[in-house]
């Protein structure tokens, strides 16, 4: 299997483990499509997992269909989002403290 989709895979899980943490932490999702399926799904948890199976099936897609510019793409735009994530629920913890 390529890198590419692999890595994809990984950030898609580390995402999904940051967001969980984001919740349990109080901090509001900012993307506003998994907002809406946090909000609409019957559980929170089951609507970003249906979030995170269709982001791999369209990874899949991408690689499948030989976009491996675009997925190399989408890899760095997500590991900018783990990062922010990472870091927010740092500051988050820090100011938790403080207070």
């Amino acid at each position: 299997m390529n890198q590419l989709l692999i890595q994809y895979s990984y950030l898609q899980v580390l995402d999904f483990m940051t967001t969980i943490a984001f919740l349990l932490n109080g901090i509001r999702e900012a993307n506003p499509l998994v907002r809406a399926a946090l909000e609409y799904a019957p559980h929170p948890l089951g609507g970003l997992l249906a979030i995170k199976v269709a982001a791999i099936g369209l990874g899949f897609y991408c690689w499948k269909r030989g976009r491996e510019k675009l997925l190399s793409r989408i890899n760095i735009l997500f590991m900018l989002v783990v990062a922010w994530n990472l870091a927010a629920l740092i500051l988050a913890s820090v100011s938790l403290r403080v207070a």
